[in-house]
């Protein structure tokens, strides 16, 4: 189908804007955090706690959600896009806060290390270190330990692939759960299809995922890690169940379907969804376009019933 209206009008209030991999980094940051004035107003929850942890390479910060009910909850714990360089706690607040109020959980977002300044893999291990703090915790955050689930958007959505593999690998603990929301999975070259057919013109373009990546990996050769595209791994038996949304006009749709093929042909319990007329990012706009809503109410479905969650 067509790109969707309510995208398009988005896309048309961006033209003049510098593209991403025109400019120093710093510049990028402040204009991805412009966009949080653009975004809807987000639910209500119950509490919002700001703290820090230490982490393998000095203080993690953290901020914590919690809806409304009485616990012990389950937990998400939440890794923010964009491409390894760009974004925070702040751009992802509207997100976590539709993920906590829609499902019915705890949602810990974590401020992970970014690149140029802290290369692969330093922000994984951030991930994996917060995501082991707050199991380890759970009881004094009010969380039931067996219901714990990774998620995170794009560049986030590899955080989460990754430290689902990672922890199969390294000891645990274990997952009920990954949620993959227009993941990168892959490196950049040779690319898919969808690379070629969304490269410029909807957001997301061929060059910036580039630009990305050359900040985050010092040298082109770690992009055969697994670690650093999960696709590339040889086995992902064993994971937890995932659900995985990718968007018609995006360059890595083709990347995130794969994945979730993948999952599937493994025997992993996997959902493959598809959005219409959308890009990506587009996650960014629940309030504001139809097809976000849809899609945050999806990914809030699928995650009550891996949580075991009725309703």
């Amino acid at each position: 189908m067509p790109v969707d209206p309510q995208i398009q009008a988005l896309l048309d209030r961006g033209t003049g804007v510098p593209a991403t991999h025109t400019l120093p980094v710093a510049e990028a940051r402040r204009q991805y955090e412009a966009r949080i004035a653009l975004m809807a107003p987000s639910p209500q929850v119950a509490k919002v706690v700001e703290r820090s942890i230490e982490g393998p390479g000095g203080s993690i910060g953290l901020r914590l959600y919690t809806p409304s009910g009485s616990g012990p909850f389950p937990l998400m714990v939440f890794f923010h896009g964009s491409g390894f360089v760009l974004c925070s706690l702040d751009t992802h607040d509207g997100m976590c806060r539709n993920l906590a109020a829609g499902i019915g959980c705890v949602v810990v977002s974590v401020d992970y290390r970014l690149a140029p300044e802290h290369k692969f893999p330093k922000g994984l291990d951030d991930c994996l270190a917060a995501t082991r703090w707050a199991a380890a915790n759970a009881h004094d955050l009010g969380i039931d330990s067996a219901r714990i689930m990774v998620a995170g958007d794009s560049a986030g959505g590899n955080m989460a692939a990754v430290t689902a593999l990672r922890l199969r690998d390294e000891g645990g603990p274990g997952l009920c759960g990954q949620m993959l929301l227009y993941p990168v999975t892959d490196y950049h070259t040779p690319g898919t299809p969808s690379y070629a057919e969304n490269a410029d013109g909807y957001g997301l373009t061929r060059d910036t995922m580039e630009w990305f990546w050359a900040h985050y990996l010092t040298n082109p050769v770690e992009a055969e890690n697994p670690y650093a595209s999960p696709l590339r791994a040889r086995d992902v038996a064993g994971l937890p169940p995932a659900y995985v949304t990718s968007a018609e006009y995006d360059p890595l749709r083709d990347e995130a379907e794969l994945y979730g093929n993948r999952l599937q042909a493994a025997g992993v319990p996997t959902k493959i969804t598809r959005w219409p007329g959308m890009n990506h990012g587009f996650l960014f706009w629940v309030g504001l376009v139809g097809g976000a809503d849809s899609a945050m109410a999806e990914a809030c479905s699928w995650a009550r019933q891996a949580f075991g969650k009725k309703g």
